[in-house]
């Protein structure tokens, strides 16, 4: 693993080391591709106060803009102006704070996503750990309220760079009526793979053509993985690094799975050849062959909330930001469940969260951790999720009535994730990221098309390209 170097400046990170550093070589990003920066998104560095970067559009910023407002009222000294980044995903996000940071005009504060926190742990991001130590009573209320699993996914090398604010797991999100037509119940918790390829083919016999009873994205979160994951398997190998004590003593000292945590996760080797790997794949392969699941898709599956809601898709894995988004899209709080990701070897799951990361560069640190610590407080957090576009970090906030207009009847698998399942798990995001993703995406079709000879030899192209990834890195 590479040692964390010191601050950065515009003038010792140049566009061919940002190139490196996010691992955008390999994916093909060329200077001609570079990420354009437009207008809007480069307002220009605001000396009065803090900016604050976030992926979104104009609307997405004016939804910040009362807390904002709000912060400013108890720190009328410190101004916040968000800027709001607009991408196609998380690694486009990235690649554009990363031209900032060339530029000699990055923010001081940005909204990062499990995808990029190592990215910016490594080269960017400041470590909290001396604020949170001088500010420890202060805070215990915000980790008493917060799964450590969330928080534990922003270690690095022993120290903590994010307080995460949302977050979400990949459940299974059901279509009460396909499942009523092919005659089934919603499952039991431990339902297990068997029972869900058994579902998957009930809803195909009940319904007809145009249907695809599993629906799933090439994608790190949602796509393969948890698939990997009940498998008790990646395609990274994994491991924990040490440190982080002080902060499980301090704050999770009665922690279920204290002796566990360590100084955060570690993903620098290719997993790709392991057998348990294989078989994950293949299983994949074999619903795509038998017509039960289609070939993933790459991106976010933008479609899919029109697909699912209009009972053209029976299941498919997402977090508790979609109840919000098939609620507008006219589903009834009783058309559609969520149950835990189905049983392999394991029941382990996959999650990815966000919160904010103090950029090394800033030149008010104090200021930024006082948005930081602000952003967490449990009245902030519920101005900025008034209603479930995501599932906030706080136990307290994922209730009943946070669910009450949008269903599921079963909202609370969401936070029993992690309370069922110790050993779920965060993304696997090393600092490289953006080109692990890549090398992933590049292979996930290939090896769940054809035959089962066909998924090996697609294996053997991502074990090459991580290799070449993760070494190119170090």
């Amino acid at each position: 693993m590479k040692q964390q170097t010191g601050g950065l400046t515009a003038t010792n990170l140049t566009r061919r080391g940002l190139l490196t550093l996010g691992g955008l070589g390999l994916a093909g990003v060329t200077i001609g591709s570079w990420p354009r920066l437009t207008g809007s998104d480069i307002p220009g560095r605001h000396a009065d106060g803090l900016t604050i970067a976030i992926l979104g559009n104009s609307a997405d910023a004016e939804g910040r803009r009362g807390l904002a407002e709000e912060f400013h009222r108890e720190f009328p000294e410190i101004k916040i102006h968000i800027q709001a980044i607009q991408g196609a995903d998380w690694k486009d996000f990235f690649a554009k704070i990363l031209t900032m940071v060339a530029a000699g005009n990055p923010p001081d504060i940005v909204y990062v996503a499990t995808e990029g926190a190592q990215l910016f742990a490594d080269k960017l991001a400041e470590p909290l750990d001396h604020f949170i130590r001088r500010d420890a009573e202060e805070l215990r209320e915000y980790f008493d309220d917060v799964h450590p699993s969330l928080v534990e996914a922003y270690m690095y090398q022993g120290s903590l760079f994010q307080l995460p604010i949302d977050w979400n797991a990949a459940d299974m999100y059901l279509n009460t009526s396909t499942l009523q037509e092919a005659g089934m119940d919603r499952p039991a918790d431990d339902w297990t793979q068997d029972d869900f390829t058994e579902m998957l083919r009930a809803m195909k016999k009940s319904q007809g053509p145009g249907f695809t009873p599993f629906y799933w994205t090439n994608r790190l979160f949602g796509g393969i993985v948890p698939w990997l994951y009940n498998n008790d398997t990646s395609f990274l190998t994994e491991r924990k690094a040490p440190g982080g004590d002080w902060l499980w003593d301090g704050f999770y000292p009665d922690d279920p799975a204290r002796s566990t945590r360590g100084g955060g996760f570690i993903w620098d080797g290719s997993n790709a050849l392991d057998e348990r790997v294989f078989e994950s794949f293949d299983y994949m392969r074999e619903l795509v062959a038998e017509g039960l699941g289609v070939r993933p898709e790459g991106g976010g599956g933008t479609s899919l909330v029109g697909l699912f809601s209009s009972g053209r898709v029976g299941a498919t894995p997402a977090g508790g930001y979609w109840a919000q988004g098939l609620h507008e899209a006219g589903m009834a709080e009783d058309g559609f469940d969520v149950q835990f990701f189905p049983k392999n070897r394991t029941q382990r799951h996959q999650f990815g969260t966000a919160g904010y990361a103090i950029m090394r560069t800033t030149e008010n640190k104090d200021a930024a951790w006082e948005w930081v610590k602000f952003a967490a407080r449990r009245e902030s957090m519920e101005m900025a999720m008034p209603s479930p576009t995501t599932t906030p970090t706080r136990r307290s906030m994922v209730n009943e009535s946070f669910y009450a207009q949008t269903g599921p009847k079963n909202w609370q698998v969401f936070y029993e994730t992690l309370d069922r399942f110790p050993t779920s798990a965060p993304i696997p995001a090393p600092p490289e990221q953006a080109a692990v993703e890549n090398a992933l995406i590049k292979n996930v079709t290939n090896a769940v098309s054809g035959s089962s000879r066909q998924t090996r030899s697609a294996l053997a192209s991502l074990d090459r390209d991580l290799n070449l990834v993760l070494r190119s890195g170090r």
